[in-house]
């Protein structure tokens, strides 16, 4: 079976293939309308959302599908102790394709094990959400022209925004990216993923200021400093005003540098800016439909090919376990502690990636 968990699972070919999609969409929307005649959809929204849900929602009733699922994990039976596994099997039977968001890390790659719907990872706390990349890239590719050679920052909160860690992912596989990446100390970007940029030589820096940042960037990734994903909420409050961009920092800018924000916002970007001809966040959520609609195509028309896990190393199990708190590990009923072993020997959890 074919799914999207982490944005590697697709080849930068497949990545492109999409995007032209997307672009195809956009221009002849009428040829797409009767696309997903007769298919469901599934959105298990285990956490809440209001965009990914309903962008998912409207990608399949454009392609001429049909929608059910849930919103939160209190409407399901999630909130009588069912397993994720035991929900994938049940919802496999009702659905053609299934689009699953979930507060633990790794959940959706545990679902893989016993669906046999394709799934979709529309977010697993703060470890991946390939489809706000997908939707990033189509972004960057209508408003930049491309995607090599540009410089981007991202700022705010790079240690749990699992839409940075995607984008990073991402963006890494085109030629001439350069990352800046301005967040607090408590805030930056995990090591596994500052290891794996050095491995494969891509340009960053790690700054703390975002004035003196933005006179250079082609694009500047904006995030939210994320409350529900910190243990200590002193800590939190501390951090949550660190950026706040305005007009004065846009005046810094390039006169052809675009503002991205995977949405919601909180105060990190005044209204003001908003009518700056910069501000791509809320034509963001539109290209995101569009993606997702690209996706969706695609999954279907391959449902029957072998899902191969972006995940690489040699698995092992020693009787440890994870510990990371927002591994799926920690919740769910008869999953193994797998881990793996780089070639330099460091080991990861298999399924939220956490250094053992």
């Amino acid at each position: 079976m074919r799914h999207l968990i982490s944005i590697t699972d697709l080849s930068v070919s497949e990545i492109d293939e999409l995007l032209r999609t997307g672009e195809d969409i956009i221009k002849h929307p009428d040829a797409y309308a009767h696309r997903a005649d007769g298919k469901k959809l599934a959105t298990l929204f285990f956490e809440p959302s209001t965009r990914t849900r309903l962008s998912f929602e409207a990608a399949m009733h454009e392609l001429g599908g049909s929608v059910i699922g849930f919103s939160a994990a209190n409407s399901s039976s999630a909130s009588k102790g069912e397993s994720v596994s035991d929900t994938i099997r049940v919802v496999g039977c009702y659905a053609d394709i299934i689009a699953m968001r979930h507060p633990q890390e790794g959940a959706p790659l545990a679902a893989v094990r016993r669906s046999v719907a394709p799934i979709i990872n529309a977010g697993d706390g703060g470890h991946q959400h390939p489809t706000q990349t997908l939707t990033d890239l189509l972004t960057l590719k209508r408003e930049k022209g491309r995607l090599d050679h540009l410089k981007i920052g991202m700022c705010g909160d790079l240690k749990y925004g699992r839409t940075v860690h995607s984008l990073i992912e991402a963006m890494s596989r085109y030629e001439g990216t350069e990352f800046i990446l301005i967040s607090p100390k408590e805030l930056r970007v995990p090591a596994h993923i500052l290891k794996e940029l050095d491995k494969a030589g891509i340009p960053y820096r790690e700054a703390e200021s975002l004035e003196e940042e933005i006179g250079g960037l082609d694009a500047l990734y904006m995030t939210r400093i994320q409350g529900e994903r910190f243990a200590d909420m002193d800590e939190y409050l501390r951090l949550k005003d660190s950026y706040v961009l305005d007009p004065a920092k846009m005046a810094m800018a390039k006169a052809d540098m675009i503002v991205m924000h995977p949405l919601p916002r909180v105060n990190e970007i005044d209204t003001d800016v908003d009518d700056d001809p910069r501000a791509c966040y809320f034509k963001q959520v539109w290209y995101g439909k569009i993606i997702r609609m690209a996706l969706i195509l695609k999954l279907l028309a391959e449902k029957h090919m072998d899902y191969v896990s972006n995940v690489h190393g040699e698995k092992f199990e020693d009787g440890t376990v994870c510990k990371n708190p927002r591994c799926i590990t920690q919740t769910e009923q008869g999953i193994k502690h797998m881990f793996l072993r780089d070639r330099d020997g460091a080991c990861r959890c298999m399924y939220c990636e956490h250094s053992k």
